[in-house]
């Protein structure tokens, strides 16, 4: 990874190095994660060498105080780093003292007392289901703008993303193979695969966009194509969902994104197991679940009084 290398001694970029390879082949991080942690522990050596006066050695490492990783966050917030960025780059640097600690090239102790930075309580609000099922069901999609197969495209990936609760990465990175697969095998963040059940809608939904698209598409390569027949962008489904939130009396918060909320919290609100949602969802863990999805009040009183013998 650039930057850490040249800011910390030869033993200390060495470790670091061995971790983000750790993190890569054992724990399966994905190319972002590891280009995230490796510019957050690069930016901490970084501010090692001004705070030393010289590259930190792994002796260095192991004696730093409370107050000197108090200083780098404190040196991170004045350059403008938000509360997630620095809550970040202090998991990064916990991970690495772990693995380093594992391998018992060194220790610190002086971690444990930090806290991490306060983070808002920011849930992505769900659409209703009236309003998810009408992007769902393709509503303004047939006004005559597009081309047929433009429009059967779109009512596809518009399915997967409420029905199948795929992110839109997921949908877009399908193959033809893939998407003929029963149940349907996703490759999600890490390069992890799962498996999702396909309602019958959604695989008519393919199937018409197969019959009316004018490519040839491989086997192996990606399954929506744009007008002129390379991937499709990202950007041309939230284009498509804009245009749509008028027509169709759409909150601004009608985005792909908000269609796979709202695909977890309509199950979570009809009594769907969390773990099972989690799995459909891909998460590595269960917290993560309980943030993205939003229980239904109403749905929860009413489980309560069905529940509680003297409700």
């Amino acid at each position: 990874m650039p930057g850490f290398a040249t800011d910390f001694a030869a033993d200390a970029a060495k470790a670091a190095q061995d971790w983000l390879s750790a993190l890569k082949s054992l724990r399966r991080a994905s190319p972002k994660t590891l280009e995230a942690y490796g510019r957050d522990i690069g930016q901490f050596a970084s501010f090692l060498m001004d705070h030393l006066g010289s590259p930190a050695t792994v002796d260095d490492l192991a004696r730093l105080s409370a107050a000197d990783f108090r200083a780098f966050l404190a040196r991170r917030r004045m350059g403008g780093a938000g509360s997630r960025s620095l809550a970040r780059q202090l998991s990064a640097i916990r991970s690495f003292y772990r693995f380093a600690e594992r391998d018992g090239l060194f220790r610190n102790g002086a971690l444990s007392v930090l806290q991490a930075p306060k983070l808002p309580h920011l849930v992505p609000k769900p659409l209703t289901v009236a309003a998810a099922s009408r992007l769902a069901d393709g509503e303004g999609l047939g006004d005559g703008e597009a081309p047929a197969w433009i429009e059967a495209r779109d009512h596809a990936v518009f399915l997967l993303l409420y029905a199948c609760g795929l992110r839109i990465s997921e949908a877009l990175g399908l193959s033809p193979r893939q998407a003929k697969a029963e149940p349907l095998v996703v490759i999600g963040k890490g390069n992890k695969a799962r498996l999702v059940p396909v309602l019958p809608q959604v695989r008519m939904a393919i199937g018409r966009y197969l019959d009316l698209c004018p490519f040839a598409l491989a086997e192996n390569l990606p399954l929506f194509r744009g007008a002129r027949g390379g991937a499709l962008s990202p950007r041309v489904i939230q284009y498509r969902i804009e245009k749509l939130r008028g027509a169709l009396g759409l909150p601004d918060t009608a985005t792909p994104h908000a269609l796979r909320h709202s695909f977890a919290s309509h199950l979570l609100g009809n009594g769907a197991d969390l773990r099972v949602i989690q799995e459909l969802l891909g998460h590595a863990s269960l917290s993560t679940t309980q943030i993205y999805t939003e229980v239904d009040r109403a749905h929860l009183l009413a489980q309560y009084r069905k529940a509680h013998p003297r409700a």
